[in-house]
């Protein structure tokens, strides 16, 4: 009974290490991965529920799925399916319901629901939520040359907009030495850069007694830093994400210290308005945010900080919003992610007052866009001429090598015509930023 598999994901880093897991446990059991647009006799959804928007292309998958392999299995798992696990039983195309929490046991229900031809649906609670359950290492991911490693799972922040916390569970943190192992594997694999990746990355380790329970000396995530920092290899490794409401100053400070960490972070402000930044619960203001960039920039002008920003939450006024646009002059960002305010059933911000209408917060996305844009012209300004190291990952359709610095900044690289460009991919090479270019700069080879 093999069956061929297509796999969908929507959202975040986690979803798509998630994805690999699974991936990983069908091809183990003789099942055969093609492509989503593929016939297929299973479709495994992985799906997000951060906006309406994502709910949506979830929904739209499935129809699509069905339409293109009428009575294969349709399988759904993910933030989504946790959450709203009625919207997703109700649609006569799905075959298979579960949620966050038991998605190591997602391909059983596959198999069974193929094999007998009946639905399954199997969603735990949120107070089921509460251990690190994901098992088992990752052997390869779909590029050669990032690996992403899952750290941590949960978050218990209940910023005012956000549905995850409902998701995902409290916040608990894979056991170090695994994640070591898996870094080990990927290592030895080929893959050269590391990224640490989880619902809220800055919590791992937080939980009362995870020092004295593992043995580690260091605080919080800084302990996994330090542990992988130690492997041998030629490799480097980035945090996918900290969050301001975990993480100050002083704390990020010392992360510094850890020459294979890149000067690269995912700071999300969420808004510039310290009023704001209240009403949505997330424990920090302007200032103290800004005196984290303060230390990133002062370790490394050229540290690339990128965010997310969300315009048009209940209550945002036009100086509201002000702020958040002198916020992306002063904190100098790489890139800015916008997101419009989504109306989320269940969060403390659904309830609130003065809603914003639409057509405000599409002028205002295009605003922050702008902004953002301009932001991201004046960094490549300030890096043009210093010397960086780029990863090579792939050779575009013109011919020009491509991958990201160590700061982050998708970098374009001629090679001369009797080169083998294929040689220098998937290794680290120094280069000089030359201009801005596309979504990123042009760089020379040094």
């Amino acid at each position: 009974m093999f069956m061929k598999i297509a796999f969908y994901t929507l959202g975040c880093k986690v979803n798509q290490y998630e994805t690999e897991a699974i991936k990983e446990q069908f091809i183990k059991r003789g099942h055969t991965v093609v492509e989503e647009t593929e016939k297929a006799d299973c479709y495994v959804i992985n799906t997000c529920t951060v906006t309406n928007l994502a709910d949506r292309k979830s929904r739209q998958f499935i129809r699509r799925a069905d339409r293109l392999s009428p009575g294969a299995v349709i399988a759904v798992t993910g933030c989504y399916s946790q959450i709203m696990p009625d919207d997703l039983w109700d649609m006569p195309e799905v075959d298979v319901v579960t949620g966050t929490g038991n998605k190591q046991k997602l391909i059983d229900m596959v198999e069974a629901a193929y094999a007998e031809r009946k639905r399954i649906r199997e969603v735990l609670s949120y107070d089921d939520l509460r251990e690190y359950t994901d098992r088992g290492i990752i052997l390869s991911m779909e590029g050669r040359t990032r690996a992403y490693i899952k750290i941590q799972e949960g978050c218990d922040r209940f910023c005012a907009y956000c549905l995850i916390p409902y998701a995902r569970g409290r916040a608990r943190s894979r056991d170090p030495e695994e994640i070591v192992e898996e870094a080990r594997v990927l290592i030895d694999r080929g893959f050269k850069e590391i990224v640490l990746t989880g619902i809220n990355t800055a919590l791992y380790g937080t939980e009362p007694g995870f020092a004295s329970r593992y043995s580690v000396s260091e605080e919080g995530i800084e302990s996994i830093i330090k542990m992988i920092s130690e492997i041998p290899g030629n490799f480097r490794l980035r945090l996918s994400s900290l969050e301001p409401t975990v993480v100050n100053a002083g704390y990020v400070e010392r992360l510094l210290k850890y020459p294979k960490l890149c000067p690269h972070l995912h700071l999300s402000i969420q808004s510039g308005s310290d009023r704001i930044l209240k009403a949505m619960n997330r424990r920090y203001t302007r200032d103290e945010y800004l005196d984290i960039v303060r230390v990133l920039k002062a370790h490394d002008p050229g540290y690339g900080i990128t965010t997310d920003i969300i315009v048009g939450f209940p209550g945002e006024t036009d100086e509201d919003f002000r702020d958040s646009l002198d916020m992306v002059n002063e904190a100098g960002f790489l890139k800015v992610h916008v997101f419009k305010y989504s109306k989320r059933k269940g969060t403390k911000a659904e309830a609130m007052k003065d809603q914003v209408g639409g057509e405000v917060k599409n002028l205002r996305s295009d605003e922050l866009q702008e902004a953002g844009e301009k932001a991201a012209a004046e960094f490549f300004e300030r890096e043009k001429g210093r010397a960086r190291v780029v990863l090579f990952e792939e050779i575009t359709a013109d011919g020009l090598l491509t991958g990201y610095t160590e700061n982050y900044i998708k970098t374009y690289v001629p090679v001369p015509a009797e080169e083998d460009a294929e040689k220098r991919l998937n290794g680290f090479f120094r280069v000089r930023l030359d201009e801005a270019f596309r979504d990123g700069m042009k760089a020379s080879l040094i």
